[in-house]
């Protein structure tokens, strides 16, 4: 985490981007893209609360933002995928904050896999997580959103929408979805104020990229150092991105400081998508 901190530390950024106790809930938010836009938010003054599984990382994360910033952060444990943790997990946000002006939604991504070694419950299981988790996120936001003055949802996908990346089908699949939901909401709601984006984040030095490079090592019999590099040299920057990076875009995009802009889906991938769309 002390290298995700060091812009906070040194208050690098100085553009004020309105976001003084707005009230931010981003979801699987104990590490990687979420903890790392949670601690970003905090440090613009917002309140912010994040969600995890896992009682012991939640916490562990809320208190390394809280200590950062000396500002509130409140841990909830809860499962994105199961509706009533979905439900208690606003309850617990709105009595603790009373309100919501940002909500941010993240969730664990689907396995790597080839498509004809899935079954139908692993297709069910990664709707369930990746589509269903931001349905259901915004469905209960939107009562507590229609009463902001800058009300901004920002789903996390993936530049798989764009580019699908190889054993990934699962993903490029169903992030698909999610952009979809997200462009047709921007043109839903925007009478109401509400703005939606997406972020389409390429390969960052989070858990699941980890993860997703011992897979790729194994299936190709190579090191995770090799793939990371191979990877590195698919972007014209020539390096794969740190989730500071990745979180101070989400930040602006969410901020009141960019309150034109809805339906937009932002690839921060360091020009890994080849299209000129």
């Amino acid at each position: 985490m002390a290298e995700i901190l060091s812009d906070c530390q040194k208050g690098v950024f100085s553009v004020d981007l309105r976001l003084a106790n707005r009230v931010a809930l981003v979801t699987a938010a104990s590490k990687g893209l979420g903890y790392a836009t949670a601690l970003e938010l905090a440090c613009e003054g917002a309140l912010v609360a994040i969600c995890s599984r896992d009682e012991a990382n939640v916490n562990a994360a809320a208190d390394a933002i809280r200590a950062e910033v000396r500002r509130p952060v409140l841990g909830v444990v809860a499962d994105v995928t199961v509706p009533e943790e979905v439900e208690r997990l606003f309850e617990r946000v709105t009595e603790e904050y009373g309100g919501l002006d940002i909500l941010i939604t993240n969730a664990g991504g689907p396995p790597a896999s080839s498509f004809e070694a899935l079954s139908d419950a692993a297709w069910l299981d990664a709707v369930n997580l990746t589509l269903m988790s931001a349905v259901r996120l915004i469905r209960a936001a939107l009562p507590h959103l229609r009463l902001s003055a800058f009300p901004s949802v920002l789903t996390i996908t993936s530049y798989s929408v764009k580019q699908p990346i190889p054993n990934l089908v699962l993903s490029n699949s169903i992030r698909a979805a999610v952009v979809g939901l997200t462009k047709t909401l921007a043109l839903e709601l925007g009478h109401e104020g509400i703005r939606f984006n997406s972020i389409l984040p390429g390969w960052t030095e989070t858990e699941r990229v980890q993860d997703l490079m011992e897979a790729r090592a194994q299936q190709n019999g190579t090191s995770v150092e090799e793939e990371l590099v191979r990877q590195a040299a698919s972007s014209p920057l020539g390096r794969i991105a740190s989730p500071a990076e990745f979180a101070r875009v989400a930040t602006f995009l969410c901020s009141p400081a960019a309150s034109y802009l809805t339906g937009v889906m932002l690839s921060v991938d360091g020009g890994m998508v080849k299209g000129t769309f």
